[in-house]
């Protein structure tokens, strides 16, 4: 099977974790001359911000950037329902409530003029997010942020490499949140990272992942245990420097596989607009005028031909048991995606005889 994505590692993620290892510091709960210190440093340097803040999962920065921008209860906090369920996940477990809105149909995108109209008085911050590795149109959520008083904390998870207007995903929003899941372009295996250019976060978010402590066994503030540990971070240090090969690779693979299928009438494919690079956490193709069932066909298919086409979100959280009280409205754009769209293998390690099978395979299936 020619999987959907997969973990990148070899012996120098090895040598790292086993230098963590003979040293018998696995953990700090101070930073200084850590991996965990070293992985900030070399992280935020690559996305250009100010400060980064390592943590143990993607959903704990998003947590820990919702309660550092203190919303709370009575707090709203506007996003999209076409993505993971953690970005709708860490709003409620800050006590707040999620406001469901539409994505724009060509990006998958959240679209900025629904987040607009979902504003109220109640409103506290945006969660927009960075769909399959597309940064989001980031200029207009800064103008609707400033014109309401909203904090923006950006949903970076899939966004590795991505940029806009020329500059990396995530340096433009007050809080930027980053996964490092196995799947992701660059892997601790679990762990995530926050990301802000801001002094005021840059004080509160080492103590709020360290129980609030100021000081050993002196908490000063609320927190938790949400540190990230000595040897994820050095397999994060190894993987950063793997980063821009892993980047070219999947940069590559996208533009072959996209070449192949751009005849084919049925597909819509991923686009890149004008001004954006797309870090291609996932090449997402979209059967037109179809059904859920013809896609689901279309994607069995190739699945038993040993291509790990897959359905992301295809339950959008707005519909999900525990979030249908959340949204009592359509999002005709989020549920209509849902439907239709898949996506393809294109990961560093897929070759380019693999991007071509790939292609051959899906362009038969519609013929």
């Amino acid at each position: 099977m020619i999987s959907i994505n997969k973990p990148l590692l070899d012996e120098r993620e090895v040598e790292a974790v086993a230098r963590v290892l003979r040293s018998g510091r696995l953990t700090s709960r101070t930073e200084s001359g850590s991996m965990v210190a070293q992985f900030e440093t070399a992280f935020a340097e690559f996305v250009r911000t100010k400060h980064a803040f390592a943590v143990n999962n993607g959903t704990a920065a998003l947590y820990l950037s919702l309660l550092a921008s203190k919303v709370g209860p009575g707090s709203e906090v506007v996003l999209p329902s076409f993505t993971f369920v953690s970005t709708a996940e860490a709003v409620v477990l800050a006590d707040a409530t999620p406001v469901f809105v539409d994505i724009d149909p060509e990006t998958y995108n959240t679209d900025p003029e629904e987040v607009e109209k979902a504003v109220t008085g109640k409103t506290r911050a945006i969660i927009p997010v960075d769909l399959y590795g597309l940064p989001v149109e980031m200029k207009t959520f800064n103008e609707v942020a400033e014109k309401h008083g909203l904090i923006i904390i950006e949903d970076a998870a899939q966004a590795h490499g991505a940029q806009y207007a020329g500059k990396p995903a995530g340096s433009f929003a007050d809080l930027a949140c980053w996964s490092f899941y196995a799947s992701k372009n660059l892997t601790t295996g679990e762990g995530g990272m926050i990301t802000t250019n801001s002094d005021e976060f840059a004080e509160k978010l080492p103590s709020m992942r360290s129980h609030g402590e100021n000081e050993e066994y002196i908490s000063s503030m609320v927190g938790g245990n949400f540190r990230m540990p000595e040897m994820e971070a050095a397999i994060g240090s190894v993987q950063l420097q793997k980063l821009p090969a892993f980047l070219e690779r999947r940069q590559r693979n996208a533009e072959r596989l996209a070449a192949k299928l751009q005849k084919v009438k049925d597909l819509k494919l991923p686009i890149v607009p004008e001004g954006y690079i797309h870090s291609w956490y996932l090449f997402t193709v979209r059967l037109k005028d179809s059904t859920e069932k013809k896609r689901d066909e279309i994607v069995e298919e190739l699945r038993k031909l040993g291509i790990g086409a897959t359905v992301y979100y295809r339950v959008p959280i707005h519909m999900m048991p525990f979030y249908r009280k959340y949204c009592i409205t359509h999002l005709p754009n989020t549920e209509k995606a849902a439907t239709q769209v898949f996506s393809l293998p294109i990961h560093p390690a897929v070759t380019a005889k693999q991007i071509d099978f790939i292609a051959d395979s899906l362009q038969n299936l519609l013929q």
